[in-house]
């Protein structure tokens, strides 16, 4: 059998089912490998080891009375912006340390209502406003492949935990990339469902930037949590109804039609990375798909500037208004972005931004328009240095200094083509050790397409779980 702390959750279900494995045998394996590796990695902003234990003796008995739930007894880790009531929301700040939540966010509430346990809550930058993981309450979370280097962000302790053994299920969101780059750094599975598939919070609910999703170490795992978390809230009203669940055959990609693009635009890609893309592209050959390559044409400066000026709107000012207040206890990182956003949006204005917006969802809707699906790097350089901020500290990738180290992300194009499904998947290794990852991207809300191409990925180009080193 896998190591326990490894194990999928898919298999996990069917061994409980079969009570061949105990709920409690799972929960004890993942609460000590936490013990053994959080003091390095650093994913986990709250535990609750014993109740979660209890939890799992409650589960043994629903497998024992016949009337398991579908996540019954599965150790989950909660993103940390995900509140839960009763429980302290702090956003990853120093001027929320004490704050306590008065609700709880829907994705968690459907984990609970499907029998999940949560173990435990993962580690955010400050208020989830950067493509890494350290904040100034919880301190530098790492990247379990190599300590070096940060999971990625804002979702990255749920990556890291994912990568260490520590959680055999994630939550996470993303308004920029943040499901995908802590993914595709940490060589784990992460879902932007498409806009309004999975409910929120407001108001970030009526933010079209705004996914919150699953992540796992599988396609299937990764389909399992989206299935549970999927469908209409009454407290979301852009939540869409009817539910669309991921369909449990996985994998048959014969005859489809496939973008590869080696890049978007401008982007900087490293060679490793792009070799890596170009292995996936073949492997989607091998398993039956028609790939060819496309050029996009996107310009990253256009879609950086729409992005800040919708970050300027919304997310910017959210931060902004903490700031007045308690600026002295929020990170560089975090008043940096609420003022760049705040400057591009007033320089530009809202309009601007949806015109830009507009162009270059154009872009993205006419090549689809062409092929089922289009996979792409989900970044052009492997993870960032963990700790590092880049304020003082310019990002280099592929020789060339980059104006913000956002540049070297890849996804904020799919927050802005926010109906499009986006399914981040392992693509291989970089030099430092440090995973890559490609992204699927489908026709707005075309949900399964993108889950059979992971799947057909993964049969043909499987990846590893478990970090040699940690």
């Amino acid at each position: 059998m896998t190591d326990l702390a490894y194990l999928p959750a898919t298999e996990a279900l069917r061994l409980f089912r079969s009570r061949e494995l105990s709920p409690v045998e799972l929960m004890t394996a993942v609460i000590e490998r936490a013990e053994a590796v959080e003091p390095r990695v650093n994913a986990l902003s709250e535990r609750t080891f014993e109740e979660a234990l209890l939890q799992a003796k409650q589960a043994e008995r629903a497998y024992r009375d016949g009337s398991p739930r579908p996540l019954e007894g599965l150790p989950v880790a909660a993103k940390d912006e995900q509140p839960i009531a009763g429980r302290l929301a702090t956003d990853g700040s120093l001027a929320y340390a004490t704050h306590v939540a008065g609700v709880t966010h829907p994705v968690i509430e459907r984990v609970l209502a499907a029998g999940g346990i949560v173990h435990a809550r993962t580690t955010t930058p400050e208020f989830c406003c950067a493509a890494f993981t350290h904040s100034r309450l919880w301190g530098v979370t790492r990247n379990p492949w190599n300590l070096d280097y940060s999971p990625g962000g804002s979702s990255g302790g749920s990556g890291a935990a994912l990568a260490s053994g520590t959680a055999t299920l994630a939550t996470g969101s993303d308004i920029g990339g943040s499901i995908r780059l802590p993914a595709a750094n940490t060589g784990t599975v992460g879902y932007k469902p498409p806009y309004g598939r999975v409910p929120a919070m407001p108001p970030f609910n009526l933010d079209h930037y705004c996914h919150d999703g699953p992540m796992a170490r599988t396609i299937a795992d990764c389909a399992l949590l989206q299935n549970t978390i999927v469908g209409p809230h009454p407290g979301d009203v852009v939540s869409l109804r009817p539910a669309v669940r991921i369909p449990d055959q996985l994998g048959d990609v014969t005859g489809l039609r496939i973008a590869y693009a080696p890049n978007l635009g401008d982007w900087e890609i490293e060679p490793g990375i792009a070799a890596n893309t170009r292995a996936v592209a073949d492997a989607l050959t091998a398993a039956g798909a028609i790939v060819e390559e496309v050029e996009v044409g996107l310009r990253r400066a256009d879609v950086m500037r729409a992005a800040f000026i919708h970050f300027g709107t919304i997310f910017g000012p959210m931060v902004a208004n903490v700031a007045a207040e308690h600026g002295d206890r929020l990170t560089r990182y975090a008043l940096a972005f609420a003022a760049e956003s705040r400057a591009a949006a007033e320089w530009d204005g809202f309009l601007a931004g949806l015109e830009m917006e507009a162009a270059i969802y154009a872009v993205i809707g006419a090549l689809l328009d062409r092929y089922d699906a289009l996979i792409c790097p989900t970044t052009g350089a492997p993870a960032l240095r963990a700790g590092e901020d880049y304020i003082d500290t310019k990002l280099t990738v592929n020789g060339v200094e980059l104006d913000h180290y956002m540049d070297y992300s890849l996804t904020t194009v799919f927050n802005i083509a926010s109906r499009c499904p986006v399914l981040n998947v392992p693509s291989g290794r970089a030099a430092d050790g440090v995973p890559t990852g490609v992204q699927i991207v489908g026709r707005s809300y075309d949900d399964a397409t993108v889950f059979q191409i992971g799947a057909a990925i993964e049969r043909v180009r499987p990846w590893a779980f478990r970090p040699e080193s940690l």
